[in-house]
């Protein structure tokens, strides 16, 4: 049974005539979960919330049909969309700060549901129903839980809350934006599993919005690929995996690192247009290593590569009939087992309060070494990380740089070694001045560690932003004039200034798309084998571990668990929890 059907789906920006998205055709049945990829702008969002009869700020539906379980979404009046949300279709976002009021315990946000959409339901049946639904996703329904606030909760609880609160009324159509970006892998495959369990047991249609192909391997009936607004190609979970016709479709796919072997990421080149700057012909055609004249000037239509599998595409046959390019095998990098360490950590016990987070940690990273450090979250991974370079400052141990025991804050230390060990933080956003541009924020380590400023600081400046691949141009930009992949090099170019020697990198790549992913991941190889830069690489993702690492250290509650080369580990771990992530890291159609 059809629950959700989008025909002719138009967004456009208000005002401006330039389409967001456009020519949006699918279905997606009872029980089935339906995935949306593609890069970021590509859209993806827009068409998720179109399907709760809403849009971002700026733009509007222009065109086309969204029925839910045969109900017409599009132009339903604001009370009327309201009763259905929740009820009809419900939404669970990326950061699910954004869907918990940090003000109201758990028990008491998900009892509103009830009563703005089921006052009638007596306080037994609501706590029957609360209780199977928290039950479902794998959470306790005592008072205690219940009782707790969401900063109490940890990231995936939080997640796992937000998927009870969508469930809970038993919703026809469930959209899902990007619920797991960010999890640990591990808790992510809990989540997935819990997605899939529920739209199944529930016979519920779900909408899966990601940037992350091998996320909706494992989960996706179908699966949607969409690039600057369109639908370029659509096809089972099989045929999009094994026989992907789309040059787009078959780029992202090149880009994803697997745990299974060591790839090159082949990252696409360019970016994808935004609305109103989109190239004539086909979109993708600037960045399409199979394009042809006609491609500039010719807008593709779909193309029936077998039943059920379209692509948008002007060579769509003749493709279908030439297997994809692999990404090739890389080999390790060169032993760096020979040379004396740069930075030692000996015994390290940090705290936070009086709660004890790392235990007797000690490891070693030499000069061209990365050393990746993976967990789940709350293993103590970015504590220690924090420790290192002195952000972090109540522990026992010592950390040493070319021998000499370092301070345990920062600024105690010698300008020579803050220079030195440089950190790069999960989210460029957060961490860039978005009131200055990007070439004061650069220039400002050079006027602290090097008292250079004035024309000098502006070359080196320039200079720092091309080693990154960015143009000097960018220096008057702001970041919130950038993309996520241009903010995360702009952050690394910032460390880069400084000549650092060790560059610890905290999940730099948890929120990127795979494309962007592999670019950075070629900056960072480039950067090792050109300036011998060493890397303690934090992540939870072990698909990118074998691509990046050399060796790898596996943390659970604060102690290290397993530790060597990554081949070895990754491919014979001995420890149950590596065990555990390595299967986690595994989705169908990327082993």
């Amino acid at each position: 049974m059809t629950t959700a059907l989008v025909k002719g789906l138009r967004v456009d920006l208000d005002g401006r005539g330039a389409n967001v998205v456009d020519c949006i055709d699918f279905t997606v049945d009872s029980g089935q979960v339906l995935g949306l990829v593609g890069e970021s702008g590509s859209g993806k969002s827009t068409v998720g919330v179109a399907l709760l009869g809403d849009t971002r700020p700026g733009a509007r539906i222009v065109d086309g049909s969204v029925l839910i379980d045969g109900r017409e979404v599009v132009g339903l009046a604001h009370e009327k969309l309201s009763a259905l949300r929740g009820s009809t279709v419900s939404y669970v976002p990326q950061d699910p700060s954004s869907a918990l009021n940090p003000a109201l315990r758990i028990g008491r946000q998900l009892d509103e549901l009830f009563e703005f959409h089921e006052p009638g339901l007596s306080a037994p049946a609501r706590r029957d129903r609360t209780a199977a639904t928290l039950d479902e996703v794998g959470l306790p329904a005592d008072e205690a839980f219940l009782a707790r606030f969401p900063h109490q909760l940890s990231g995936g609880q939080q997640q796992r809350v937000s998927l009870a609160m969508a469930f809970l009324l038993r919703p026809k159509m469930i959209v899902l934006d990007e619920p797991t970006t960010g999890l640990d892998v591990t808790t992510q495959a809990r989540v997935l599993r819990t997605v899939r369990e529920l739209c199944a047991n529930h016979r519920v249609a779900a909408l899966y919005v990601t940037h992350d192909m091998a996320v909706v391997a494992g989960l996706a009936h179908r699966i949607l690929v969409m690039y600057a607004g369109r639908i370029v190609e659509a096809g089972t979970n099989a045929e999009i995996f094994e026989h992907a016709v789309h040059p787009y479709t078959r780029a992202l796919i090149a880009a994803v690192p697997v745990v299974s072997e060591r790839r090159a990421l082949a990252a696409i080149p360019g970016d994808t247009p935004l609305p109103g700057r989109r190239p004539s012909g086909c979109a993708f055609h600037p960045r399409c290593p199979d394009a042809v004249a006609a491609c500039p000037t010719r807008e593709p239509e779909p193309v029936e590569i077998g039943p059920g599998h379209t692509a948008r595409c002007l060579r769509a046959s003749e493709l279908a009939a030439r297997p994809a390019r692999r990404a090739p095998l890389t080999a390790p990098s060169p032993d760096t087992g020979g040379e004396d360490p740069l930075l030692r950590v000996s015994g390290l016990d940090a705290f936070h309060g009086r709660r004890q987070i790392l235990h007797e940690v000690s490891f070693e990273l030499a000069p061209r070494e990365c050393l990746a450090l993976v967990g789940e979250s709350g293993s103590g991974k970015t504590t220690l990380a924090r420790a290192v370079i002195g952000l972090h400052r109540r522990y026992r141990g010592a950390i040493s740089l070319r021998g000499e025991e370092l301070a345990r804050r920062s600024r105690d230390r010698p300008l020579a070694a803050r220079r030195a060990m440089q950190y790069v933080f999960q989210s460029p956003y957060n961490s860039l001045n978005p009131r200055r541009p990007i070439g004061e924020i650069l220039a400002d380590p050079l006027a602290i560690l090097f008292g250079t400023r004035g024309a000098q600081a502006r070359t080196l400046v320039a200079e720092a932003l091309e080693r990154v691949s960015l143009s000097p141009s960018l220096a008057a930009s702001y970041p919130n004039q950038l993309s996520g992949g241009e903010r995360q090099r702009v952050a690394i170019a910032r460390a880069l200034v400084c000549r650092p020697e060790v560059l610890i990198c905290d999940e730099i790549t948890s929120a990127l798309d795979v494309s962007v992913q592999a670019s950075i991941v070629a900056l960072l190889q480039r950067l090792r084998a050109e300036e011998g830069l060493a890397l303690l690489f934090v992540t939870h993702n072990l698909a990118l571990v074998r691509t990046v690492a050399d060796n790898v250290i596996a943390m659970r509650e604060g102690r290290l668990v397993e530790r060597g080369p990554v081949d070895d580990v990754l491919e014979r771990p001995a420890d149950p929890f590596t065990r555990a992530l390595v299967e986690a890291s595994m989705p169908a159609g990327f082993e």
